[in-house]
């Protein structure tokens, strides 16, 4: 029987049937492990927990922690959107140099008022003590919710930001993790993110002791090094039942009511040298458009070069890649450790799809992954279509270029698509999208783009996820309105 509370709350935007299900059994309890595919609204489940709990007199102040390509994403997205309306809410998010604003946003999470306190800090914060601290502090000074969003970020149990994370949770009243995938290579990727929620939710009461009980491990030398190698695993159903007391699953394909498409965003920030890099282009680009009238093809070939270098590579005049160091693979990795079963990635430069491959290859094995484009030979194609579409076979990741693999494929072994970067052409764009949206799709679909704000990443973005032509914005408008770095 529904909660009557639950039953008739005020929620901001109407719940699907299985978010109505978690908050049914959960939005009291003091823990709870989240484990919702991508795309089924976890953000939407977690808001509205904390509004019912500060509703009834719970907390008054919420810590949501997540990874630097999505935290921003809670603060300008997700909150505003599905935060109730009769909640009087502050937010602020973590910036370790704060302009005045921010640092005035975030001084007034300790003010004595009877508002709720909502503060959203990146993950990576927690390796730094600054971080940590900043965290500790709002925790102690507030009956607290705290809620980490993609938890697999806090697996590794010896890393330091897992460690703080951890200590810091432990002055939460209320505490949430989040994840699509919380095993990503193995069971004992469960232990830390358990750990957050509580010392005891396992019953055991360290890594060592959980290695002992679910892994079966031989032990191995390397010199004079000894160590003990995990080479199985058991007592999983045991496992299982152990989560099933505090975890809340949700498998996209069980969900009838959600929509067919949900779209994604992932925000990459540029590294100092992407930066410089981006800045220098941008002013040289600039100077060629002062100097008179340019031609469509030259706009192109600027925006192009600023799209190589938040990419992470450039093309010199000499036709060299020079690459350039950048945080892209890192979040490509991340949005795949967050999703399932098979994943198509779309990459516009060939330099891009080489060095996908070679890191998918270095993490998931050398038969994994397959690339499909210009340089592709024609006799291989058919058959990376074929072993992709197979569920048994263990190509998992298809990475190409829309302009080749875009067009007449059916690939609808995948219902994740990522676009690592994006071309101009609006026909390609949707084209590639309906590879994974054809007869004999039996998933729901989600499509991630990965892109650098302020940059003419986003504006191309933008353009084409509002099924607007490019190339004939660019013949409208002024180029600088697109390279000109905000």
């Amino acid at each position: 029987m529904e909660d009557k509370y639950l039953a008739t709350f005020p929620f901001k935007n109407k719940p699907f049937l299985h978010q109505k299900a978690y908050l049914q059994r959960f939005y009291r309890e003091p823990i709870c492990a989240l484990f919702a595919d991508t795309g089924t609204g976890k953000s939407f489940m977690l808001i509205n927990n904390i509004a019912m709990l500060y509703d009834q007199g719970k907390i008054n102040g919420a810590l949501i922690v997540a990874p630097k390509g999505v935290y921003r994403n809670w603060f300008k997205l997700e909150i505003p959107k599905h935060m109730p309306d009769h909640v009087v809410y502050r937010m602020a998010i973590w910036n370790p140099s704060p302009k005045k604003a921010e640092a005035e946003a975030l001084d007034s999470m300790f003010g004595v008022t009877e508002d709720l306190k909502v503060l959203v800090m990146n993950i990576e914060a927690f390796s730094t003590d600054k971080g940590t601290k900043f965290a500790q502090r709002f925790l102690n000074a507030h009956n607290s919710f705290f809620a980490v969003d993609e938890s697999t970020t806090i697996k590794g149990h010896t890393a330091k930001r897992t460690k703080n994370t951890i200590k810091s949770a432990k002055l939460a009243k209320y505490r949430r993790i989040a994840t699509g995938s919380p095993v990503t290579k193995a069971p004992m990727d469960l232990y830390s993110q358990c750990e957050f929620l509580s010392d005891d939710c396992l019953g055991l009461p360290s890594y060592y002791s959980f290695l002992a009980r679910y892994a079966v491990t031989v032990e191995r030398s390397v010199g004079t090094h000894t160590f003990k190698q995990v080479v199985g695993y058991r007592r999983l159903d045991e496992l299982h039942e152990k989560l099933s007391k505090f975890s809340f699953r949700v498998r996209k394909d069980e969900c009838f009511d959600l929509p067919e498409k949900t779209f994604l965003r992932r925000e990459v920030e540029l590294t100092p040298e992407q930066k410089r890099a981006y800045d220098q282009m941008v002013l040289m680009a600039l100077a060629t458009f002062d100097k008179g009238m340019t031609s469509t093809t030259n706009a192109l070939t600027q925006i192009m070069r600023l799209q190589q270098i938040v990419c992470g590579h450039i093309t010199l005049d000499s036709k060299e890649v020079v690459p350039l160091k950048n945080n892209r693979i890192a979040e490509l990795m991340s949005a795949i450790e967050e999703s399932d079963g098979k994943i198509i990635i779309w990459a516009y430069f060939r330099h891009s799809i080489e060095e996908i491959k070679l890191t998918l290859q270095k993490e998931y094995g050398m038969n994994a992954v397959a690339t499909y484009f210009g340089d592709t030979p024609d006799e291989e194609r058919s058959e990376i279509v074929e072993r992709f579409q197979d569920m048994d076979n263990e190509l998992r990741f298809f990475v190409g270029q829309p302009r080749t693999g875009g067009y007449g494929l059916t690939l609808t072994a995948a219902h994740t698509m990522i676009y690592y970067a994006n071309g101009y052409d609006l026909e390609t764009r949707l084209q590639s999208e309906a590879r994974i949206d054809r007869y004999g799709q039996t998933h729901k679909m989600t499509y991630i783009d990965l892109f650098t704000p302020n940059t003419v990443d986003e504006k191309i973005v933008d353009a084409l996820v509002n099924k607007m032509d490019i190339a004939n914005i660019i013949l409208q408008e002024n180029p600088r309105d697109w390279i000109k770095n905000d």
